[in-house]
């Protein structure tokens, strides 16, 4: 390994890791000399990049098509109120860089697919999992995998995180864990779900901890241990998980040997509703709104959000023992959610008792990038066209 001299600021900057025996002058400079990459600049990417960066990691990659939304701002850290509507790969090299002026910060403003992955992965010796999604997860997993890269895994949910780290290396990765994706519409994400806005950045400095550990070679690594973080409660408690000798990514017989995006896959199957086409823009909604029933199959907390006012409300779980009022409807029936996703799962229910219904493809989010880019604008606007208010 190439030995980079730190210079007198840096000295001064890391003196506190220089105290500490296992770290000392060897273990900062390899630190320095070291990459790795953050995969998602929102919750748990804030605050493990900041953290690196703090830590003098030479260079860190970024990987983040979005852009910074108000709603972001609760719990990703790397962004600020002037960031909104910018790149958040731009917003996060900006931070990092203006924290500690040593590293390089590389910036990958793409979503992450079968073609770029390997590309990309491959210039890291530590991958950090920040991922939202299931789709994403499984092929972070699977690249880390096939280039034998250690991976550190994290994921929120409300108020419960878990982290582990995976090394095919030496045996284990995600699919050990997990195998298959659980249905999508079983897995509301942090915008359907909600996280309390602290907890990312527990699970995230956690992950920065241990990506550390390994780029220094110190301490005992979550490899096959899952930790299991409970905020309400402030229990941590780890569970040892083997190496599963027929997984099909790391086992003794394989059967994954190249990349490929599980969009498809994780994404709900396709509709067999009795309508020929499932999906209607928000357009087609608005203009239909008086001469359609229209159910929201959120949870509760999130009507009180945003909502349209005039739905109905069946949460997804509810939806069966609804089936013959449902039935009986005289309006044709339209459904919508969140995103699309749990609607799509709505339509799926509804074709086995051969009701026919469409939903709202996108669901509130479509309908409010349609309408508006604020909730005052978007009641303004509906208001003068329906008898529907948005709150």
């Amino acid at each position: 390994m190439k030995t980079f001299l730190l210079t007198n600021d840096e000295r001064t900057r890391y003196s506190r890791h220089l105290l500490l025996p296992e770290i000392g002058l060897i273990g900062q400079e390899r630190l320095t000399s070291s990459k790795v990459l953050v995969i998602g600049a929102g919750g748990l990417g804030s605050p493990a990049a900041l953290y690196l960066a703090a830590a003098g990691v030479g260079t860190i990659g970024i990987v983040d098509n979005d852009r910074v939304e108000l709603s972001n701002l609760q719990r990703q850290i790397l962004h600020s109120t002037d960031d909104v509507g910018e790149r958040k790969v731009q917003s996060a090299s900006k931070r990092l860089q203006q924290l500690n002026p040593h590293i390089a910060v590389e910036s990958y403003p793409v979503y992450l697919d079968a073609k770029n992955a390997v590309d990309i992965l491959q210039k890291y010796d530590v991958i950090i999992d920040g991922t939202d999604n299931f789709a994403t997860r499984y092929l972070v997993n699977d690249a880390s995998a096939l280039l034998k890269k250690p991976l550190v895994y994290g994921s929120v949910f409300r108020f419960t995180g878990q982290i582990s780290v995976f090394d095919a290396a030496k045996g284990g990765c995600y699919r050990c864990l997990y195998p298959t994706p659980p249905p999508p519409h079983l897995v509301p994400n942090c915008a359907e779900g909600g996280v309390l806005g602290v907890l990312p950045g527990i699970i995230g400095t956690m992950q920065a901890t241990e990506a550390l550990k390994i780029v220094l070679g110190i301490g005992e690594t979550l490899h096959r241990r899952l930790l299991l973080f409970d905020a309400l409660q402030m229990n941590v408690s780890t569970i040892n998980y083997p190496h599963n000798p027929h997984c099909a990514l790391c086992g003794t017989h394989p059967t994954i040997h190249e990349l490929q995006d599980y969009e498809t896959w994780c994404n709900p199957p396709t509709l067999t509703n009795n309508n020929a086409t499932a999906d209607l823009h928000p357009e087609e909604v608005a203009a239909m709104l008086e001469d359609i029933v229209f159910v929201d199959v959120r949870e509760e907390q999130e009507r009180a959000i945003r909502m349209i006012k005039g739905t109905r409300h069946i949460p997804l779980g509810q939806l069966e023992q609804h089936i013959e009022e449902l039935a009986a409807l005289t309006k044709p029936l339209v459904i919508h959610c969140h995103s699309g996703k749990r609607s799509a799962a709505a339509l799926e229910i509804l074709s086995r008792y051969n009701i026919s219904a469409q939903h709202l493809a996108g669901g509130i989010i479509a309908w409010e990038k349609v309408f508006s880019t604020t909730i005052a604008e978007q009641q303004e606007t509906i208001e003068s066209s329906t008898n529907f208010t948005v709150f």
